[in-house]
């Protein structure tokens, strides 16, 4: 999967529940379940092992034991805004596991720089040598 085309979700993998929500809304509050609990069974999206690795630490607590991602929403006052952003930050969470670090290459100090770095070594030794009191005779 190339990383300019968007996840698409498949709509069998996912489960909405919703929920009374807290925060704006007045009264409206305590009627309406506005909040929504978004489900992903990540079994069924068919991820490769690296990619279901790195969604697996990506989504940290939101993923339980039997595989499936919990994604709650209730920043807005209605239920569709909300189904929209669980599914978005879903989808954002998903895209994320796709994209693989970049391995780091492992350079090598050059036989120069490691005698630059001695020499000054040796410098540094001379001056507080230097510095000492001459012994006694």
């Amino acid at each position: 999967m190339s990383t300019s085309e968007p996840f698409i979700l498949p709509e069998d993998a996912l489960e909405e529940k919703f929920l009374a929500s807290t925060g704006p809304g007045g009264q409206n509050v305590n009627k309406v379940a506005t909040a929504v609990q978004l489900r992903c069974d990540v079994f069924r999206l068919g991820l490769a092992p690296p990619v279901y690795a790195r969604l697996k630490v990506l989504a940290g607590s939101r993923m339980t034991s039997a595989g499936e991602i919990l994604v709650t929403a209730r920043k807005y006052r209605t239920q569709e805004a909300n189904r929209v952003e669980a599914r978005e930050r879903l989808t954002e969470l998903i895209a994320k596991a796709h994209i693989a670090k970049p391995k780091r290459i492992r350079t090598k100090v050059s036989k120069a720089a490691k005698a630059r770095r001695v020499e000054g070594k040796k410098q540094r030794s001379a001056v507080k040598q230097a510095r000492t009191r001459p012994p006694i005779d």
